[in-house]
């Protein structure tokens, strides 16, 4: 006899739904989204959104995708996916950790029927995006801190040469970690300088005509990369910066542009550069004295490929070795 009267068939089995957590970045246009972003967000079945001024919204509209706008909590989120549901989650700028956290309580408990998690980045930061943060960190400083609304640059001056000396040092010594810290301390007066010089009644310029005279420079010195010329050594590559910047600088001689306050080993190697790359044959003194001899020594090492401000720090820094050494040993 058939047990079942009714010959009702069984319940084919519910798929589960799918909760897609969309993040964007605020470094990149709103209305710039992956592909695979507007597909989910056209196709869903719900798009909730917490932030009724989120910047996304606007683009949304403009191209028919309805918005709900609610803060609901992880358990309403996947709830709302239940009978297979598609529900696309737009989250706020800092990612909304309670919800995530929430979501993943409940997915390690064992007695929710979870949909499909995934986490869709609707748009990437570029490389380089942070640096646009920096600038908006310290346009917030320059107006609203004490100190630093007051600098200028002429104050600032002594700061960048320590923090020059110490990015060498950093390098020298092949400290990782110290080297990018002082990268970015380098990077802050660059910074710092230019919003200062974005008061400037006068003269006024900012991070951006910075960047974009640096931009110049480099295409406009680089026409083996952006042009047609053709540079198939270092060498080369040295030749042409020099003959370029002379021409870009109407200069008379291969000495100009060389700061004479700089460290005096560094200087004496960037003269007797200038002049080996130009061909020219100058004697170099022989006598008795000190700093001649020193300049002698400073051309000779540049002329090895040597750096002699480098070759005596070495040496500096074994000679501090050996007074440790003496002071341990007495």
């Amino acid at each position: 006899m058939d047990e079942n009267p009714t010959n009702d068939a069984p319940e084919a089995p519910v798929a589960p739904g799918r909760l897609l957590l969309l993040t964007t970045t605020h470094r990149v246009a709103p209305g710039l989204l992956s592909w695979p972003a507007w597909e989910a967000l056209r196709g869903a079945d719900a798009v909730i959104c917490p932030d009724a001024v989120h910047p996304l919204l606007p683009y949304l509209r403009e191209a028919g995708v309805l918005v709900e706008h609610a803060s609901p909590s992880g358990r309403e989120l996947v709830e709302r996916t239940a009978g297979g549901r598609t529900v696309v989650y737009l989250a706020g700028g800092e990612g909304d950790p309670a919800v995530t956290d929430e979501l993943a309580r409940l997915g390690g408990s064992g007695r929710v029927a979870m949909p499909d998690l995934e986490l869709l980045p609707g748009s990437y930061d570029l490389p380089g995006a942070r640096l646009l943060d920096l600038v908006q960190v310290m346009d917030r400083i320059r107006v609203e801190c004490p100190w630093s609304s007051r600098q200028t640059s002429e104050e600032l001056a002594k700061y960048g040469v320590e923090e020059i000396y110490e990015l060498v040092e950093a390098i020298e010594e092949g400290d990782r970690d110290a080297l990018r810290e002082e990268l970015g301390d380098v990077l802050l007066q660059v910074i710092f300088h230019a919003r200062i010089a974005e008061d400037d009644e006068e003269a006024p310029f900012s991070i951006d005509d910075v960047a974009g005279g640096l931009i110049g420079k480099l295409i406009h010195r680089h026409p083996h990369v952006f042009g047609d010329a053709v540079a198939e050594t270092p060498e080369d590559v040295q030749a042409h910066w020099q003959r370029t910047k002379a021409i870009e600088k109407r200069r008379d001689s291969v000495t100009e542009g060389i700061p004479l306050g700089q460290p005096a080993l560094a200087l004496v190697a960037k003269l007797a550069g200038r002049a080996r790359a130009a061909g020219l044959d100058v004697a170099v003194p022989s006598t008795d004295d000190v700093g001649e001899r020193l300049l002698a020594l400073a051309i000779a090492a540049e002329a090895a490929g040597l750096d002699p401000e480098s070759a005596l720090r070495d040496a500096a820094r074994r000679y501090r070795d050996a007074i440790r050494a003496a002071e341990a040993s007495g």
